[in-house]
């Protein structure tokens, strides 16, 4: 890059700070904005598995794997996979030294990130209200506190509500089908026993007849379990259950959930705290746009996936540093971000159907086949070919 361009990225989640990481470690300036007040003012989500085949690729061009892997927990890459009976398909314990997918609290992973920018990279409490195009490739953006910056490119790193993507898109969200009703557990290994030895070291999941149960150790003795159903996104209306009313959700999702078994259920019945309503979203799978110049998006913004196959931050991680690196290894922004979309497209688009159909699979009527319960040993293998290969291109 010959010149000094104005960059600014909106979002500061995995995929936007990754991008702001790698172009300063190759000396190009650029400004991070969003809408949170600060890192730490909301919980930051569940537990992520850094794939070897893209979020570890990402962190590398970040030079921030090291870091990573010190804060890792690779025990967590243990998933068990159960019917609604309770009886196990699978129950894989990662060897030692297992470098495939190991598992980060996502807020973890955010500070690592943000901490490595240079002072005063991060906007916080810039919530983005318009962006504008001036007509010659740049960019009018008016944040809510009343500020404004006129940039050379905006990157939409500001996820499924993106306000960066009508510059380029009319995608919006579309309902999967399934909701997640998120419970959470402190304490876990003293005070609830029964979910500590259910997740274990790792996941837990339990599908099946369009439901499940899927359990995720975080760090600090904490656990998050997803409640999934396939229902109408509105559920609890037409139940007439208000979301805070506890009594009111948990008698309804065990009437769901009947029949299930009854150690699986503590998972339904012994959280700390209210339950959280989170129906899944996703973009059409084949999500393209024309190039346009100023403008491109990133993670989530551009391909809102199904979280089954852990690969939402994973792929924004990795579209944050290829983004970068053409931004810095290319003449003009121009030629970079069309470099940047023509292999990010094409990539996005599959593994977009991929998650589609793995929320599918898992949320099926009937039981789970066991012969549908996947080979995690054979999967951590495939990440580190598929690294080696991505290395190999380029």
């Amino acid at each position: 890059m010959n010149t000094t361009p104005r960059i600014a990225v909106i979002g500061a989640g995995p995929g936007g700070l990754t991008c702001a990481r790698v172009l300063q470690r190759h000396g190009v300036d650029v400004t991070v904005h969003d809408r949170d007040a600060s890192l730490d003012v909301r919980d930051q989500g569940g537990a992520l598995d850094m794939h070897a085949d893209n979020g570890q690729i990402a962190l590398r061009e970040a030079g921030l794997l090291d870091e990573f892997f010190a804060l890792s927990r690779p025990e967590g890459q243990a998933h068990r996979s159960l019917t609604p009976h309770g009886d196990v398909l699978v129950d894989y314990r990662p060897d030692d030294g297992e470098d495939g997918a190991p598992e980060i609290d996502r807020g973890q992973l955010r500070s690592l990130l943000a901490g490595s920018l240079k002072p005063g990279t991060i906007r916080w409490g810039h919530t983005l209200t318009t962006a504008t195009s001036n007509g010659d490739g740049t960019h009018l953006l008016t944040f809510g506190n009343g500020t404004s910056a006129v940039v050379d490119l905006v990157i939409g790193a500001d996820g499924a509500r993106s306000r960066v993507r009508p510059l380029v898109s009319d995608a919006t969200p579309v309902y999967t089908g399934v909701t997640f009703v998120e419970a959470h557990f402190d304490d876990v290994d003293t005070a609830h026993p029964v979910v500590a030895e259910l997740v274990g070291d790792g996941m837990v999941f339990a599908t099946g007849d369009n439901k499940g149960l899927i359990g995720q150790r975080n760090s600090g003795h904490h656990v998050r379990v997803y409640i999934g159903m396939r229902v109408e996104a509105d559920w609890y209306r037409a139940a007439d259950v208000d979301l805070e009313d506890m009594a009111a959700v948990r008698a309804a999702l065990l009437e769901r959930f009947a029949g299930w078994n009854e150690r699986l259920l503590h998972m339904i019945t012994d959280n700390d705290g209210p339950y959280i309503n989170r129906p899944l979203y996703v973009l059409p799978p084949k999500h393209t746009w024309p190039h346009t110049p100023g403008v491109t998006l990133l993670g989530d913004a551009a391909h809102l996936m199904s979280p089954f196959g852990g690969l939402g931050a994973n792929l924004a991680m990795l579209d944050g540093a290829e983004l970068a690196l053409a931004i810095a290894r290319h003449d003009t922004l121009d030629e970079a971000v069309l470099a940047y979309e023509q292999v990010m497209m094409p990539r996005s688009a599959e593994a977009t159907a991929s998650g589609t159909e793995g929320l599918d699979r898992a949320f099926s009527p009937g039981d789970r086949n066991p012969a549908d319960a996947p080979d995690f040993a054979e999967e951590k293998e495939r990440y580190r070919l598929a690294a080696a290969e991505y290395d190999h291109d380029r």
